[in-house]
């Protein structure tokens, strides 16, 4: 889903730290349901947290939930900051250039625009959220990129008739287009990136060694798609 452009300063320090002994610091956004949000009670919700627990429970390791806001997500992660990113975050060729990815725990899945009618003018101003590989897409169109910090900030500038569309993964606007509401689909889907994985510093490789082996496991047991259909119904991608 996210594309996060870093300093060369950054990049000085993917050599990381190893995550210790069994404890895995598990480093989401928050801010992106149902991937990943947080609940009445305060706490780390979604798919990812239930994929993240399991994921822990099944290879015997101990998940502490870290929120990061979405733009230095990556940049925290080479820090030493937490171990993992399982924040909704696509797989692509420029971020394999900094960190590593688990296999996709999630297929490639559409993008989506959105906007007040259906004829919008996805040419115009188009708002993502900064740092994702929409962003990129739309910078590339040729339309007006007027990019926020949080999915919510984009829909918001359709709504308040600052941008013409939004331009985000079809899953998570899925909620704000709604029978009845103020955004409808807007065109044709658009694929984007190779699904999303966990991301992690080059450095952890047998940390990723045993979460590949349990995203395989729920792949073959029918579990990861069931817990796909849970939290985005049954026309989700599904492996």
């Amino acid at each position: 889903m996210k594309k996060l452009i870093l300093t060369a300063a950054v990049l000085a320090l993917s050599a990381g730290t190893a995550f210790a002994a069994d404890v895995v610091r598990m480093g989401t956004e928050g801010a992106y349901p149902p991937y990943n949000f947080i609940n009445d009670k305060g706490e780390v919700d979604g798919f990812e947290r239930e994929l993240g627990d399991t994921l822990c429970t099944k290879a015997g390791l101990t998940c502490e939930w870290v929120t990061n806001d979405w733009d230095s997500i990556i940049p925290n992660l080479l820090s030493g900051n937490y171990d993992t990113i399982i924040a909704g975050m696509s797989i692509t060729p420029e971020r394999e250039e900094t960190i590593m990815f688990t296999q996709n725990y999630y297929p490639p899945a559409a993008s989506a625009y959105a906007a007040k009618t259906a004829d919008a003018d996805v040419m115009g101003v188009v708002a993502a959220q900064v740092g994702t590989i929409q962003a990129d897409y739309v910078a590339k169109s040729g339309a007006t990129l007027l990019e926020f910090s949080t999915l919510d900030d984009t829909v918001a500038a359709v709504k308040n008739g600052e941008a013409d569309a939004v331009f985000a993964d079809k899953d998570a606007l899925a909620p704000f287009v709604t029978e009845g509401g103020e955004l409808v689909w807007d065109g044709e889907d658009v694929p984007l990136g190779g699904g999303i994985g966990i991301g992690m510093r080059k450095s952890d490789t047998e940390l990723k060694a045993k979460f590949d082996a349990v995203i395989t496991e729920m792949k073959a047991d029918g579990s990861l798609n069931t817990m796909i259909k849970k939290w985005f119904g049954d026309d989700a991608a599904l492996f």
